[in-house]
């Protein structure tokens, strides 16, 4: 070893211990007190908010100086209903200690223990989590037009390293809906050379949520996203109850520009059911089709709530869906799903949407279009076929069954709007179902919802003599032009003691019902007056009742006074005609599959 290089070795240690020695000595000597007087003030000038140590604060030296707190407190907006936002038991922060002498600031780990949050939005939308202070505020909108500039809190979040987080609680409320709690046993986040592995563990009523795996360096992708290329990746698994889902592909962003992404969803079995049912839960008052609502009902059968648009990202890329198995809340399992979800900015197209239903299939092509503006555009064609009701409706009731039942729908339907009651109610296009010979336990029927019941209780008001209804076929044709569907005898159904005809008008925009019912008799002759004609569906969606068919009735008038004077003859001729002209009506009211979705029979 050199003389020169021994010098060299030895004046470098020697700063380094010069350097530990005036570090221990300037942390000694920082009275705690002082210490908390001097995070409270900076976070007030920096926010508006009071921060409060209550309890002991302690430092430690070398490789890093490290800042333990205890009973931590952060103020809440002076509009929230909480006084505190943030509580922590314990909070402690890792400051590099070398960046200190070069004046800057570098936080590698922070842990929190308890944290306690109560987060809150106010009806003007206003969040309590802002930490923007007026001053930082009108600053930013006056320099709006100077260049990005690296700022000391971009160096902040450059350095951290590991981010953990344990026995958390979060309570959220957006404006006067229902409180929502979070539970987070467990987060962490640590930096491994350039990529951030990923460890959570989150629970929101009963229902579990896990993630884990790693991407590119989230701190990385915080400080260059819109200033600088980014380039980063997605190796992740997602638990939901128990079922994974695996999240791979990689995620390209350049300044200024929508980030271009490639990603695949991957899953050998995942249940929405618990998804589905947290939403419900979160919930008051809204119509969902899944529960009955717990407070008012809702004005639309078609929900007039804002679907979450502005949740969608404008943004260019690709999603590949590769399922074995998707099970949905109350209906059987999908098998074999794929297809692709393409990201084109303002525009989403679900393209090859495929999967097994039953021992049959189901395609479908969905589009949103124009997103972000007043009205968005939905489109969808959809064709499902080769399956049975059997294979396909669940029951919580074990004993209610339903066999048999050859099913095929399509549709081929396009709207606009902001919910689905503005989508639904200006539609166009049309829809077909059609069922074959089945038996349905009345249980089923009866819990299919108020609409259903009606309709069916309407058709037949003999149903509940028996304990199941025989199904010989039925088949409904909608045609659906700017929210008006005209059913010209285009729904009919045929049982072992009717046939049913279906003609009128339903309004989608105002959800009015005005179908007139026309049932006869299977078993021979009869007294040539049907009293089911006498009946029609009226009322809205939301609330149908059966009503009197004034023309109905003024015809069986009619008929019964000929039936008199020509001493039943007219009555005869009426039978002779009504089973003539009614007596397929599934046959009369089926439509060409191939108009509705073309290439299909």
């Amino acid at each position: 070893m050199t003389k020169t290089l021994k010098i060299t070795l030895i004046t470098f240690a020697a700063i380094l211990t010069l350097g530990g020695l005036g570090a221990w000595y300037a942390a000694s000597s920082i009275n705690p007190t002082q210490l908390t007087q001097l995070l409270s003030s900076a976070v007030k000038d920096a926010t508006g908010r009071d921060l409060k140590i209550a309890g002991p604060v302690s430092l430690k030296i070398f490789p890093s100086i490290g800042v333990k707190a205890e009973q931590v407190t952060l103020s809440n907006a002076s509009w929230a209903s909480q006084s505190q936002m943030l509580a922590l038991k314990q909070i402690e922060l890792d400051v590099k200690l070398f960046p200190l002498f070069l004046g800057r600031v570098e936080i590698s780990s922070i842990n929190l223990v308890g944290l306690d949050a109560y987060l809150q939005t106010n009806q003007v939308g206003q969040s309590n989590w802002n930490l923007s202070s007026p001053v930082t505020a009108s600053h930013s909108k006056s320099s709006s037009s100077a260049p990005p500039q690296t700022s000391s809190s971009d160096n902040i979040l450059m350095a951290i390293e590991a981010i953990r987080v344990s026995d958390a609680h979060i309570s959220y409320q957006n404006g006067d809906n229902p409180i929502k709690l979070l539970e987070i046993p467990k987060l962490s986040l640590m930096a491994e050379g350039s990529k951030t592995a990923i460890l959570l563990d989150l629970q929101y009523a009963n229902y579990k949520l896990g993630l884990k795996g790693n991407m590119g360096s989230v701190r990385q992708a915080i400080v260059d996203w819109d200033q600088a290329p980014l380039k980063t990746s997605l190796d992740l698994t997602l638990t939901l109850n128990g079922k994974s889902l695996d999240i791979t592909g990689k995620i390209d962003k350049e300044p200024k520009v929508s980030p271009q992404f490639d990603i695949k969803l991957e899953s050998k079995s995942f249940d929405l059911a618990p998804l589905a049912a947290a939403s419900i839960a979160s919930s008051v008052g809204k119509s969902t089709g899944l529960v009955k609502p717990i407070s008012t009902q809702s004005k639309y059968f078609f929900s007039d709530d804002a679907l979450p648009f502005n949740l969608l990202p404008n943004a260019n890329g690709s999603i590949a869906l590769n399922m074995n198995e998707l099970k949905l809340p109350n209906l059987t399992a999908l098998k074999d799903m794929s297809g692709t979800i393409a990201f084109k900015g303002d525009r989403i197209d679900i393209n090859d949407l495929k999967f097994d239903l039953g021992k049959g299939q189901a395609q479908a092509q969905i589009s949103l279009s124009q997103i972000s503006s007043a009205a968005p555009a939905v489109s969808m064609k959809a064709l499902a076929k080769g399956f049975t009701l059997e294979q396909v409706v669940v029951s919580s009731d074990s004993s209610a069954k339903v066999s048999g039942g050859d099913v095929q729908v399509a549709l081929n339907l396009s709207g606009r709007g902001k919910s689905l009651h503005q989508i639904v109610g200006g539609a166009n296009g049309s829809a077909q179902m059609t069922v074959g010979n089945a038996r349905i336990d009345s249980r089923l029927l009866n819990a299919a919802g108020d609409l259903a019941i009606t309709i069916m209780d309407t058709l037949n008001p003999m149903r509940k003599q028996s304990n199941q209804t025989v199904l010989e076929c039925a088949v409904a044709y909608l045609p659906v032009i700017n929210g008006i569907v005209n059913v010209k005898d285009s729904v009919g159904v045929e049982t072992d003691k009717l046939n049913i005809v279906l003609s009128g008008v339903v309004n989608l925009n105002s959800e009015a019902i005005n179908l007139k019912i026309d049932p006869h008799q299977k078993s021979g002759l009869t007294t040539g007056v049907d009293l089911g004609s006498l009946v029609q569906l009226e009322g809205t969606l939301q609330n149908p009742k059966a009503g009197i068919n004034k023309e109905g009735v003024v015809n069986s008038a009619v008929s019964i006074g000929l039936g008199f004077l020509t001493g039943g003859m007219s009555i005869a001729a009426e039978n002779v005609r009504s089973m003539s002209t009614k007596r397929q009506p599934c046959k009369t009211a089926l439509h060409s599959w191939a108009d509705i979705y073309p290439g299909s029979n």
